[in-house]
């Protein structure tokens, strides 16, 4: 099964809450993993960022609008226990807690949660009844996160556009840049002496791959249109020899073949692959040819602030 939404989540959780009793976010969480019979793998599955599963994310969330709802109460970290008002919405045994019901029954969590434009349209819900509910099935931390991967893949595919259109000059330092600043090379004027032009509309040379020299890279840049095949890595290997070089980089603004990829994980030298699309996701990472246009600082409560001794 696909993971439940964080408005699915909801009154599992409040269900959970029922007895009364305290429960920790460790608890919830294995509750709804196991009421939703989730595999290991999609109990493991990660945000985009990695530093959180998305079903705890999701129950996370379930339990901050529940209290923003004056559902349930957190008399300490980590920890939710049900109120009287989520007793008293339980024994109206919903269907399903949403955010468009939590709206439409508690004046309290409409000054949390903004009403969108669509509310307007909204059936109201008879008195005495439910109101209908509304669908909404990522939390806002898994939207901003979503929309950081959109923002990046569009700037990566446009800066992918933008080095085919570069001078071959404006290409090669391009290269120098990246490499410099993910620390190989020694500076910036090291790595553009040891790096030059190739007459084909790539370049190539060795670098340093530390600042003290004590192994050396050699790279190969290439800005073809093409796939690049098994061949061309394998020359491209037999040539580290020729620059007595035990480790390579080859990057490309295309892509390279299956054959391609699986010949260098069977040699005995190093060689990396570089293909358009991760070049432009270097570029990102390192800052070279991006700037920042706004920064967004996500922020938690600093629970060790608030400590009593």
């Amino acid at each position: 099964m696909t993971l439940p939404d964080f408005q699915t989540v909801m009154l599992p959780v409040m269900q959970q809450l029922a007895d009364g009793a305290e429960h920790k976010h460790a608890h919830l969480l294995a509750q709804i993993s196991d009421h939703f019979k989730l595999t290991e793998e999609e109990r493991a599955k990660l945000l985009p960022s990695g530093g959180q599963t998305v079903i705890s994310n999701r129950v996370g969330w379930s339990r901050t609008y529940l209290k923003k709802a004056g559902l349930l109460t957190t008399p300490s970290r980590g920890v939710a226990v049900i109120t009287e008002e989520g007793q008293k919405l339980l024994a109206k045994k919903p269907e399903r807690i949403s955010v468009a019901l939590l709206k439409q029954l508690y004046p309290s969590f409409v000054a949390f949660h903004a009403t969108s434009n669509s509310d307007e349209n909204d059936e109201k819900p008879v008195k005495g009844e439910l109101p209908p509910v509304a669908d909404d099935k990522t939390t806002p931390q898994e939207r901003l996160e979503s929309s950081y991967v959109q923002l990046r893949a569009s700037l990566a595919a446009d800066l992918l556009e933008r080095i085919l259109t570069v001078a071959p000059a404006f290409f090669e330092q391009l290269v120098v840049d990246v490499l410099v600043a993910m620390g190989y090379g020694g500076s910036a004027a090291d790595a553009g002496q040891s790096i030059g032009k190739s007459g084909d509309d790539g370049i190539d040379g060795i670098i340093k791959e530390d600042r003290l020299g004590l192994d050396v890279i050699y790279v190969q840049a290439k800005r073809w249109q093409g796939t690049v095949g098994r061949p061309q890595i394998q020359a491209f290997a037999g040539s580290l020899e020729g620059h007595r070089a035990r480790k390579g980089v080859f990057i490309t603004t295309s892509s390279f073949t299956q054959e391609a990829k699986e010949y260098v994980t069977r040699i005995e030298k190093k060689i990396v692959l570089i293909d358009g699309k991760s070049l432009a996701q270097l570029m990102i990472d390192y800052d070279v040819g991006v700037a920042v246009q706004k920064t967004f600082a996500v922020k938690r409560i600093d629970a060790d602030y608030f400590e009593i001794e």
